[in-house]
């Protein structure tokens, strides 16, 4: 008996020292419910008490989850007791004690538009490229990140929600070979100071890149892919795998505009391979994404992905050094007469956008590329000198995007600015939807 009551002292000691870890987080949100994620320090039960910010007295309780170190000690638990169209305040309980946090934590549910009124207004943030300094694993040298005020730039900008481009972390050697070297780096890179309040109160939505894939200018063959999914998963809160397991491709809406989240390294073949038809997004995902843009009716109909999908030169790891898939990819959009469609790229160090002009009565492809956050930025490369680069897009500092979507549903504009690390805008331009049919 005094065994057992030594060991509930225990368990109950290590619970009540529990603390938050990373987070919380906002994760995907519809109009019937909402993600929240959450990292604790050790093994603690974990849910979320909310309210409408203007019923400040009906909570509203999650489900508990008990955290637990195979799942890097990670919670993702769903607000399923929402009204659509409404702003909530939450906070989080460990243990049954709530943890207080020194900044707001909200969330919204999107709203119920459709056959009533106009398409609500929004905006959201774009980035990629996140590095952050870790001396033991750091190649010799100076510290590749930093400028890490960028992301209370970005959250003093208050998006509605925010899109991570890839390249969200980066794995070094010592990590991509372990499940315990995957967790160390994911909970390393979201321990960032700065980067807590824009997690609190704005949605996030990701895809990813090679650096958080695995290795560099990775591709299918790498041995550890199931564990970097399983770890995506466990770190990112987005709303549905297409594919369930086998890569982080999906889709959201957003007021009128449906963003399409794939995946360019789950099916990918190695860049030397030889093969002229050799996959980029490969056939099967390829098929997906225009089916999925051929049913869409959003009025932007957005392509997210890590490498540059409209640059024509064949440089780095741009869509261009896989020809085939990208002239399919192209053709099989003008051909469908798919209205509305640009990409929203990352990878490449710094930030421009590119427009491609299309044959007959074909409107031109825009690809917007928006990097990095912290990361060692970097100018375009020998080849690229006749890119389709809008003029005075080009940045190569550190950087992110704001983009406001506007107008009534007949008219709607597209709104891209970009913002140093400081959060000064560097430039601004306007994309019509008229201009996408």
């Amino acid at each position: 008996m005094k065994k057992l009551l030594f060991l509930l002292l225990i368990a109950q000691a290590t619970f009540t020292k529990a603390q938050i870890k990373n987070g919380p987080m906002v994760g995907y949100s519809d109009m019937k419910e909402v993600m929240l994620w959450v990292q604790t320090e050790k093994p603690a039960k974990v849910k979320f008490v909310y309210w409408e910010q203007d019923k400040p007295s009906v909570k509203k309780t999650t489900d508990e989850v008990l955290t637990s170190k195979k799942d890097g000690f990670t919670a993702k638990i769903v607000c399923d007791q929402v009204t659509m169209g409404k702003k909530y305040t939450y906070k989080v309980l460990l243990n049954n004690k709530v943890v207080a946090r020194n900044y707001p934590l909200a969330f919204q549910t999107q709203e119920l538009w459709q056959y009533r009124k106009d398409p609500p207004n929004f905006k959201f943030a774009l980035g990629s490229c996140n590095y952050v300094n870790e001396t033991e694993t750091d190649r010799p040298g100076n510290g590749y990140g930093g400028h890490n005020e960028i992301f209370k730039s970005i959250y003093d900008k208050k998006p509605d929600f925010m899109i991570w481009g890839g390249d969200n972390l980066y794995y070094r050697e010592a990590d991509w070979g372990t499940r315990t070297g995957m967790i160390h780096r994911n909970t390393h890179s979201r321990n960032v100071p700065e980067m807590q309040a824009l997690l609190g109160s704005t949605h996030h939505y990701a895809i990813w890149d090679d650096h958080d894939f695995a290795n560099n200018d990775s591709d299918r063959s790498f041995g550890n892919k199931d564990m970097a999914l399983e770890m995506f998963k466990l770190f990112w809160a987005n709303p549905n795998f297409i594919f369930k397991d086998e890569g982080c491709t999906g889709t959201f809406q957003w007021g009128d505009v449906q963003f399409f989240m794939m995946d360019d390294r789950w099916f990918r073949a190695p860049d030397d391979d030889k093969n002229p038809n050799r996959d980029f997004f490969g056939k099967k995902q390829l098929n997906w994404l225009i089916d999925a843009l051929t049913s869409s009716s959003a009025t932007f109909k957005i392509i997210v992905t890590g490498g540059q999908v409209v640059n024509p030169a064949k440089v780095l790891e741009t869509m261009a050094n896989y020809e085939t898939e990208r002239g399919e990819l192209l053709k099989r959009i003008t051909d469908a007469k798919i209205n509305g469609v640009m990409f929203v790229t990352g990878d490449r160090h710094h930030s421009v956008l590119q427009k491609l002009e299309r044959s007959g009565t074909n409107y031109p492809l825009y690809d917007l590329t928006v990097s990095p956050f912290t990361a060692g930025p970097a100018k375009p490369v020998k080849g690229e000198e006749n890119s389709p680069m809008v003029e005075g897009t080009l940045f190569t500092e550190r950087n992110f995007s704001i983009c406001e979507v506007t107008g009534t549903l007949k008219d709607r504009v597209l709104k891209i600015s970009i913002f140093d690390s400081k959060g000064e805008q560097q430039w601004t331009r306007d994309i019509k939807a008229s201009e996408l049919k």
